[in-house]
């Protein structure tokens, strides 16, 4: 009999008491998730790092004086890269992770504030940015369109639902199941894509996340 996975260990960074133990509250109820240490400020979150090494960080990119979560989050992958990086947001938008190189966007990923009471969400960005993967908001992806003759524009309506949903954090069998599709449908659609844009699956970078980051860079909108 295999032994389950250990959980993914998760540092919280969130300046708002009643926000902070709602989310220790959430992901006290995931088994694949646990919560190592909640903290207000970026500065108590660089030491409990140094303390706990987490799997990932959840991060309020807003913190009121020092540093901000983008900032605490950073500094803290400078000493451990492994690191794995969840942003929380009260506004939508795609700039900073969509300016980061590929290969330091490695397991950054992005959610709305608004988005943390769906808690399949959340922990699905969480486990997205463990494994070194680029996860969005889902209502961000589904507002973004297509840049007119972008390479986004060129693949067919299925090709790009299929890629709406990598950017989710969504696996092949995820996609599956979302789209009444057979698994091996879904390895091929994504073979295409990678195909459409030209991703190298033999480069160190993860194809998905370069994949992702191509689906940013050919959309347009909030």
């Amino acid at each position: 009999m295999s032994e389950r996975p250990s959980p993914v260990r998760v540092l919280v960074i969130e300046d708002e008491g009643l926000f902070r133990d709602m989310l220790q509250t959430a992901l006290a109820m995931q088994p694949t998730v646990e919560v190592v240490a909640a903290v207000a400020t970026g500065e108590a979150a660089i030491r409990e790092a140094d303390r706990v090494v987490p799997d990932v960080v959840l991060a309020d990119i807003e913190l009121g004086p020092g540093l901000n979560g983008i900032e605490a989050a950073s500094r803290i992958r400078a000493k451990h890269p492994n690191v794995g990086v969840v942003l929380l947001s009260a506004h939508r938008d795609k700039q900073y992770i969509a300016s980061l190189p590929a290969g330091e966007a490695r397991g950054w990923s992005y959610l709305l504030k608004s988005s943390v009471t769906d808690t399949a969400t959340l922990v699905r960005a969480i486990e997205g940015a463990a494994s070194g993967l680029v996860v969005l908001d889902p209502a961000l992806v589904d507002a973004l369109r297509p840049r007119p003759r972008s390479p986004i524009d060129n693949l067919s309506e299925r090709q790009r639902q299929v890629l709406a949903l990598m950017a989710k954090g969504y696996s092949n069998g995820g996609i599956a199941q979302e789209l009444v599709l057979t698994e091996k449908t879904v390895e091929n659609y994504v073979g295409s894509i990678f195909q459409a844009l030209n991703i190298d699956r033999e480069e160190a970078i993860h194809p998905r996340v370069k994949a992702v980051l191509a689906f940013l860079e050919g959309t347009q909108g909030t």
